[in-house]
């Protein structure tokens, strides 16, 4: 389970290093998507598989699952980890993310998440009670 908040920065070529942490779980290669609100996903290659399964089995003749499947699996690469525990980000994923410089990765259970540093802040301008009182339906 990924879980955990670090902030870092993407350098000119596109190099974004990896927390430590992270880098244990994961191994030295994963995959890296678009993902949903404007951010990227990571994934281990076992729950990647999982979801991958997932998406191949999601009915053709359902609008919202092709544009879904494509999202994800058009928008995948594979990442290795260099020497120096970096990734290299394609610029389709970078844009698609807007992530230019300062960067947040979080964890959020099976996957990782890489956010515009901004925009991660932004997200997180929320009323707690407000939300806790709206989690209440989900059982948490």
């Amino acid at each position: 389970m990924f879980m955990g908040e670090y902030d870092h920065t993407i350098d000119g070529k596109g190099r974004l290093i990896v927390p430590a942490k992270f880098r244990d779980q994961l191994g030295d290669e994963f995959v890296v998507t678009k993902g949903l609100d404007g951010c990227l996903f990571i994934y281990d290659n076992t729950e990647w598989a999982k979801l991958e399964e997932k998406i191949i089995n999601l009915p053709l003749s359902n609008q919202n699952a092709r544009k879904f499947s494509r999202l994800l699996l058009a928008g995948a690469t594979l990442c290795e980890v260099d020497k120096q525990g970096r990734i290299l980000l394609p610029a389709v994923l970078r844009k698609h993310a807007n992530l230019e410089k300062d960067v947040a990765l979080v964890g959020v259970g099976s996957r990782i998440e890489i956010w515009n540093k901004t925009a991660w802040d932004e997200m997180n301008e929320y009323d707690v009670d407000e939300m806790a009182v709206n989690m209440e339906g989900l059982g948490i």
